[in-house]
């Protein structure tokens, strides 16, 4: 189903008023149509040109749900109308579909107006041309209709109430003033909810005077939202013989209801089930836990605010009030909630731009996945969640708590390296945080952030998110504490997100030239001169920066030079590696390596070479070294005959990131065509001994290990040219 949602044109020809059709060899079964059409609704995929597949009789649907469709009145009618529906779901179309629209589009089948049993028509516009104008009679199969907010009056609940099958009935928020058209259908009704009728004018007493007519009633919604007036929902538990039958109740939101009223009124009813009181001032005894065979919707406690987040996911003050809640139950969580995480996704999904909402359920996210506790949590459920903070921090970029509360989850080292999501989103979001804070403890949490996301980004992905702005605050960072010799977990982030930044980024490398970042960095070798972790990761930024031709001029400075030469001979494999790196490359890429003095270019040369003949011969994890791309890095230093050190440098390396990463570093190899440098030097009799050694001790491990874990016809070119 992803797969065909992914690539519906693949499967389909257009016809010429732009819509598409399933190409004739294309069948569905009714239920495997069924839930396309959700999966469609769902992804917000369905307008004029994707509802034509359901034209015809390619498929047939059954329970149709088009939520959120942006379709016209006559593409609805084209695609919906002809099949055989017991159930549709058409809440929250485009304006440009009202009520009497699908109704009579659906009248128009004589099998639809005799069996179609479900209708839900929240959201829609009742009529652009004349609101009087009747439609719902014609339903005459209708069980069920939900029309919540909708401009939806007393004349029209009459006519809906006149329908002779109608069991359940949802009027929320609707322009309903009074409801004695009840009495029509008291015979069969059975579920009538009535949350937040603002307009009602009826009085307590008269209202329940209808209500006690309807004894057949199963469950019953007049929850309110909170701080209304409304004496209704008191007066309803205080009333003696009503309702016989009532199994569910939702009183929700109401004012002065006590919990010795619910008790008293729930064991007057044995077949209770069900009683929502979130949002009230009961719910805080154990007979209404929600523990029991009674399940209760409130603030309580977890039961109770799964139950409210299940029933009120489509009503916004509800999700509110139970997201609230939720925070303060789970502020010292402990084990993990995966069903939990679930309800959150799904409140934050329906309502993306009601601020009460997100910024409650960004705060209920960050306490379901914080520390360990997202550790044994699914990769999907914490990718879903993701993708809806990052959707939160760009609705709501002026709300600092939405986006602290969304950088603290994104914080998470397991949600950062293993979980999928949009990097490219989330490092701008993270990246323009940062720029506008001076908050120690947020910069912190954003450059470990940045420095992890870094090494998500493509090349072009990187160039657009390190604007020279960018660069220079986080060197202003690093000036910062390099001046007041702060050696903090700030300062280690801020090098590791410059280091991967400008990795393969020639842009960036100049933003950090051009904003005196070797200097700076000159002065933070000289600063933490024993601190080795620090030395390698300001050696490997400066390596990013060597590997860019048209910087080398300016690299080409004394003070520099000197540190770099000194630090070739270190006792940390790291430190000594990406020095030999920046004295390979500068003394490989064209002619800037000669404005250093004769001496010092001698002195570089016979020490590059010295130094690596000492060097072990790699063995896996021995250094830890990021991730190359052989032909930016090493191909042009293979080839630099007339410099036997800078081939050692670059053959060391790439021996030992194949041993390091097979699987990558030996399959790029051949299929870059990387092995004919390597024979290159193989075949070259004027090739130094030490160069030689290391060429073929490569070329035997890539032949060993593409023999039993490479692609055959891998093995085959390889044996040939060993062969050969």
């Amino acid at each position: 189903m992803n797969a065909l949602v992914a690539d519906l044109e693949k499967f389909c020809v257009e016809r010429p008023d732009g819509s598409l059709c399933l190409k004739e060899s294309e069948r569905l079964p009714q239920e495997v149509a069924d839930r396309l059409l959700q999966i469609m609704a769902y992804r917000e995929l369905l307008n004029d040109g994707t509802v034509g597949i359901f034209r015809g009789n390619q498929m047939r649907l059954k329970q149709a749900c088009i939520r959120k469709a942006k379709i016209s009145a006559q593409s609805f009618k084209k695609a919906f109308c002809h099949h055989k529906l017991i159930e549709l779901d058409a809440a929250g179309m485009n304006a440009a579909v009202t009520v009497r629209d699908v109704v009579h589009g659906l009248g128009s089948s004589t099998w639809i107006q005799n069996n179609l049993q479900c209708l839900v028509l929240d959201s829609l516009t009742l009529s652009s041309t004349n609101p009087s104008e009747r439609c719902f009679s014609q339903l005459c199969g209708l069980r069920s209709l939900s029309i919540t907010n909708v401009l939806f009056h007393n004349e029209d609940l009459a006519e809906v109430a006149s329908l002779p099958k109608l069991e359940s009935l949802d009027i929320s928020n609707t322009s309903v003033t009074n409801i004695t058209a009840l009495l029509a259908c008291k015979n069969q009704l059975k579920s009538l909810t009535m949350h937040s009728l603002k307009c009602l004018k009826m009085s307590a007493l008269m209202f329940l005077a209808v209500i006690r007519e309807l004894e057949h009633l199963i469950h019953l919604d007049i929850s309110v939202e909170q701080h209304s007036t409304s004496t209704i929902p008191r007066r309803l538990l205080e009333q003696k013989d009503i309702l016989p039958s009532l199994v569910s109740l939702d009183i929700s939101g109401s004012r002065n209801i006590t919990d010795e009223a619910v008790e008293a009124f729930v064991r007057q009813h044995p077949r209770m089930r069900f009683v929502g009181l979130l949002g009230t001032e009961a719910g805080y005894t154990e007979f209404l836990s929600g523990e029991g065979a009674l399940k209760v919707s409130g603030g309580e406690n977890e039961m109770q605010i799964s139950e409210a987040l299940k029933r009120y996911s489509e009503r916004a003050c509800f999700v509110k009030e139970a997201f609230f809640h939720l925070f303060t139950q789970t502020c010292f969580l402990r084990i993990t909630k995966p069903e939990i995480l679930k309800l959150v996704i799904i409140g934050m999904r329906n309502h993306p731009l009601d601020l009460a909402v997100q910024l409650t359920a960004s705060a209920c996210a960050l306490n379901l996945t914080r520390q360990g506790l997202a550790a044994e949590m699914p990769v999907r459920l914490l990718s879903n969640v993701i993708q809806l903070l990052l959707k939160a921090m760009e609705t709501f970029p002026e709300q600092q708590q939405i986006q602290k509360n969304c950088l603290l989850s994104l914080s998470n080292v397991r949600i950062l390296q293993d979980v999928p999501f949009n990097s490219f989103a989330a490092a701008k979001f993270v990246v323009q945080w940062l720029c506008n804070q001076e908050n120690q403890h947020i910069q912190r949490i954003a450059v470990n952030i940045i420095s992890i996301l870094a090494l998500k980004l493509s090349d072009e992905q990187a160039a657009q998110l390190t604007s020279e702005f960018y660069i220079v605050k986080l060197l202003e960072i690093i000036e910062q504490k390099t001046n007041q010799i702060e050696l903090d977990t700030t300062f280690h982030f801020t090098l590791s997100a410059l280091w991967n930044l400008t990795d393969e980024s020639p842009t960036t490398c100049r933003h950090f030239i051009d904003n005196k970042g070797l200097e700076l960095f000159v002065r933070v070798l000289e600063t933490f001169s024993s601190d080795s972790c620090i030395q390698h990761k300001v050696l490997g930024l400066l390596n990013n920066v060597a590997e860019v031709r048209e910087l080398h001029p300016r690299l080409m400075q004394k003070d520099f030079m000197d540190h770099v030469n000194e630090l070739l001979s270190s006792a940390e494999m790291e430190v000594g590696y990406f020095s030999a790196g920046i004295i390979a490359n500068l003394l490989s890429r064209g002619e800037q390596a000669w404005t250093l003095s004769q001496t010092l270019r001698r002195s570089l040369i016979e020490k590059l070479h010295s130094v690596l003949l000492k060097w072990p011969t790699p063995e896996c994890k021995m250094v830890a070294l990021p991730a190359y791309r052989y032909n930016i890095t090493f191909y042009p230093l293979l080839d630099c005959f007339a410099l036997p050190g800078v081939q050692i440098w670059a053959a060391w390396a790439i021996l030992h990131i194949c041993c390091k990463t097979p699987a990558r570093y030996c399959a790029m190899l051949i299929e870059e065509n990387g092995l004919q440098h390597l024979y290159n030097i193989k075949e070259n009799y004027q090739s130094d001994p030490d160069v030689q050694y290391l060429t073929t001790e490569i070329l035997t491990y890539v032949n060993t290990h593409m023999k039993y874990y490479g692609k055959f016809k891998h093995r085959k070119e390889l044996q040939t040219k060993s062969n050969g």
